[in-house]
């Protein structure tokens, strides 16, 4: 679970920024990322630490990446 209000920030950022490089809804992307998989509370949150300091675009890349290896689609 999320610990404070970076990583709540965080998480919404990832959402937003993944939602608008698939052209699709944030809410269809936080349910990939919740109710499909456990991407946020999983991959997300335990990583803050180490994503938070990479570039947007490393970020998306890197949650795309993700969502492929693990067979999550939006």
């Amino acid at each position: 679970m999320m610990k404070n209000s970076n990583e709540l920030e965080f998480a919404v950022f990832c959402i937003e920024n993944v939602a608008a490089k698939l052209g699709v809804n944030g809410k269809r992307v936080y349910e990939a990322f919740t109710e499909k998989s456990d991407i946020l509370n999983g991959y997300i949150v335990p990583e803050y630490e180490i994503l938070h300091t990479q570039s947007r675009e490393y970020i998306v890349d890197d949650l795309l990446d993700v969502m492929q290896e693990r067979g999550v689609q939006v």
